[in-house]
């Protein structure tokens, strides 16, 4: 770790689904922004980012999380996330979620100016690349909806992806198409849901790949879970796990 006096000091929200079904994405996010040069801090009383809630109309109880959020982290730097639907709730809802309170409101603007989708803070702001990475196979990419539309998370992951040596990156026709998760969607319009990433599954096979790659883990695990039912061969991974060096485990819905 660099714990020189000019190094980023860093507060690492896990989110959720992270802390609960997915701790080795945290583990290799870690690993990353202390080899970009950061100080990292985890804050233990950090809960939920209040985007469910918000999404389904309770504004109340999101702006409640909201404000837990910005107290935890505000002492810090930067506040980097793995997870483009949770970074885009900071980044472009805490306001409106906080809009009739023009004290808090003001500090959820300020924290946002702050807060990094963990691909597009490596490259943007650290201006960080792996290096002496290897990994031989072939991988395509997904590009979830918060990510990518909120967040302009696109290129980043790619460029990374890239200085990983023996690693072939395939197109995927639809990148840029939902997965059919969208957080509760996916329960309130589950045969919607069930059709879009039946048709993102199909699309994903077609590449050929081995690997699904993306950098949001409700959508990969939306996606792994059809996957494992079609019987497919194709194994699912959040970015960082690669990029980290830590592509061996087991991959997202495979038995552990």
């Amino acid at each position: 770790m660099n714990t020189s006096p000019s190094a980023v000091r860093v507060g690492f929200f896990a989110t959720c689904l992270v802390n609960a079904m997915r701790p080795n994405v945290g583990f290799a996010s870690l690993k990353l922004l202390e080899e970009a040069g950061c100080i990292v801090e985890v804050p233990m009383q950090q809960t939920c980012c209040g985007q469910p809630a918000f999404n389904g109309g309770d504004t109340r109880d999101a702006a409640v999380l909201a404000r837990q959020f910005i107290e935890t982290f505000e002492p810090f730097d930067h506040v980097v996330i793995p997870s483009g639907s949770c970074a885009g709730m900071v980044k472009a809802h805490y306001e409106e979620a906080l809009a009739d309170d023009p004290a808090w409101a003001e500090r959820a603007r300020r924290l946002a100016a702050r807060t990094h989708e963990i691909m597009s803070f490596l490259v943007d702001v650290m201006g960080y690349a792996p290096q002496g990475r290897s990994l031989e196979a072939s991988a395509t990419y997904h590009d979830s909806c918060s990510g990518l539309r909120e967040l302009g998370v696109h290129a980043q992951p790619r460029a990374m992806l890239g200085k990983i040596r023996g690693l072939e990156l395939r197109p995927l026709e639809g990148h840029d198409v939902c997965c059919g998760f969208g957080g509760t969607f996916c329960v309130k319009y589950a045969p919607i849901s069930n059709a879009i990433v039946e048709e993102k599954a199909a699309a994903v096979e077609r590449t050929g790949a081995q690997l699904l790659l993306g950098g949001d883990l409700g959508c990969l695990m939306n996606m792994a879970g059809k996957l494992s039912r079609r019987k497919s061969e194709v194994r699912v991974l959040h970015t960082v796990e690669v990029l980290a060096g830590m592509a061996d485990a087991p991959a997202i819905a495979e038995p552990r």
